[in-house]
């Protein structure tokens, strides 16, 4: 190939991207509570994830991506917004049933980017951001056409007596007691309560393929956001996933994920959009590993939910997009507050005119170029204007000022991981070298080290910058619970929650 041949073999997907008469459609894949080694791309020997696998050999697979938050409605608020969660006040925690809070609706999200350029918005699956009265917080009230789902995490009723695999066979383990059963709703509106958890991914999966029929029959762009519940507790499946793996409950309901996916791809490939779609999938936080064999795993990768290590905060991801994205692996550091200010240039969207977190990756999808993201920076589930940062990664260092362990990172032989690792502040900060040591095992020694500790005083420095930049939001999630907005399909039933069933 010449010299003028070369330069618009890669110059030709950018005029694709934004010269193009149909703007690119965009599907987002969320999984829950998976970790950095749970996918078979990734590594692990038993996980079925055929489509995902599909979308790694054909598309670019990420080593270095991080979510915002070791759990999940931070961890969301940031993705949907291209802010760290204590910008938009998601934290401590997360959302319940009942909470007054949720995202709020000052904060633009991506659908929200996309709708005045005349996309189709949908999203399906677990909400997570809030509720609130007269369902002010769900997805239709922040920039999506439709919606199919359960408002939070599965997990957030009554499940002792719900049926997760079939013929009959009880969800495993013990969900929350003395709420409301868990409701799909559509739109705004309670369809079924309790949820069917045998026909949930069915159902996902036919609203999901259908929204790609409608739009592509209409000629509109869309997008999609779809955060799965797989594969957090309790995990379920139906009759397609059931028993088909060698994993147990967990590998049976990734697999069933993964059967959505495929059918998304299919529809994409029938409807004659696929080469126009980017898609894109990674995770919210690490594994729980509380859950034991049960509830995912890390790989290579220290402590899973809840913590501020590595297997906390890094994740998989994936990008594929036929005749655009060129198959391979980055290990440019990536973030889920990337994927805004990605999508808005591939669509031609204006940006929020709001301080973001996130920057632009096409360069990192289109060329498997440089990535413009420096810095990670890791805070915990609680955090805080006094404590700060716990972890800053700059480049291939990351420097951990505290560490703590977590209830959702117990049972593993390592004992920094569980609750009973309570706060430690380190000073100096413990420093790794990312790419030699992933597991963070060895912290370097600084003593006789210039060369280190310029580098740790480099990160020093980026963390106070960082610091005095940042104005919390008000917390959302400590406005507290009123058992009276918990979604009721029967909401002048009584007694309650019990009586909250259709």
């Amino acid at each position: 190939m010449d010299s003028i041949g070369f330069f618009f073999f890669f110059l030709s997907p950018f005029l694709f991207c934004t010269s193009s008469a149909s703007p690119p459609n965009f599907v987002l894949l969320f999984a829950d509570d998976l970790g950095f080694g749970d996918l078979g791309c990734y590594g692990h020997p038993s996980s079925l994830t055929p489509n995902l696998d599909r979308m790694a050999a054909g598309g670019l697979r990420f080593t270095d991506f991080y979510c915002t938050s070791p759990v999940c409605s931070p961890s969301r608020a940031s993705l949907l917004t291209g802010r760290y969660q204590t910008r938009s006040g998601v934290y401590p925690g997360v959302f319940y049933p009942g909470s007054r809070g949720g995202l709020p609706l000052n904060e633009t999200t991506i659908a929200e980017v996309l709708k005045p350029v005349g996309y189709a918005t949908a999203a399906i699956g677990k909400w997570h951001l809030g509720v609130g009265a007269n369902g002010m917080f769900l997805p239709t009230r922040q920039g999506f056409d439709h919606y199919l789902g359960i408002p939070y995490s599965h997990d957030m009723g009554p499940c002792s007596n719900l049926t997760c695999f079939p013929p009959d066979i009880k969800c495993f383990g013990f969900c929350d007691v003395g709420t409301v059963t868990v409701p799909l709703m559509h739109n705004e509106v309670i369809k079924q309560q309790p949820v069917n958890f045998l026909e949930l991914e069915r159902a996902y999966s036919d609203f999901a393929t259908d929204f790609i029929a409608t739009s592509a029959k209409n000629k509109q762009p869309f997008f999609i956001y779809y955060p799965s519940h797989h594969t957090h507790y309790p995990q379920y499946a139906g009759v397609e996933a059931a028993g088909r793996t060698l994993r147990g409950r967990f590998g049976d309901s990734l697999f069933e994920f993964d059967n959505t996916i495929g059918n998304l791809l299919t529809t994409l490939e029938k409807t004659g959009v696929i080469n126009n779609t980017l898609v894109f999938f990674t995770s919210d936080n690490g594994p729980s590993l509380m859950r034991m064999s049960g509830g995912g795993c890390s790989g290579p990768l220290k402590c899973g939910k809840g913590t501020t290590y590595e297997g906390g905060m890094r994740e998989p991801a994936i990008a594929f997009w036929p005749g655009t994205i060129r198959p391979g692996v980055t290990h440019e550091m990536a973030s889920t507050l990337d994927i805004l200010p990605t999508i808005a240039g591939l669509a031609g969207a204006k940006l929020p005119q709001v301080m973001l977190d996130g920057v632009d990756m096409t360069d990192i999808l289109i060329n498997q170029g440089k990535g413009k993201r420096e810095t990670m920076m890791f805070y915990p589930t609680d955090p805080s204007e006094m404590y700060g940062l716990f972890a800053l990664r700059l480049g291939k260092y990351k420097a951990h000022f505290y560490t703590r362990g977590a209830t959702h990172s117990g049972t593993t032989p390592d004992q920094d991981c569980p609750v009973f690792a309570v706060l430690k502040a380190h000073d100096p900060p413990l420093l790794f070298d990312l790419e030699a040591d992933p597991s963070e095992h060895y912290p370097l020694q600084l003593f006789g080290k210039p060369d280190l500790q310029a580098v740790l005083q480099q990160i020093i420095q980026v963390k106070e910058k960082f610091e005095a930049s940042m104005v919390f939001g008000e917390s959302q999630i400590s406005k507290g619970v009123d058992t009276d907005l918990e979604p009721c399909c029967n909401p002048q039933c009584s007694p309650k929650p019990g009586c909250c069933r259709c």
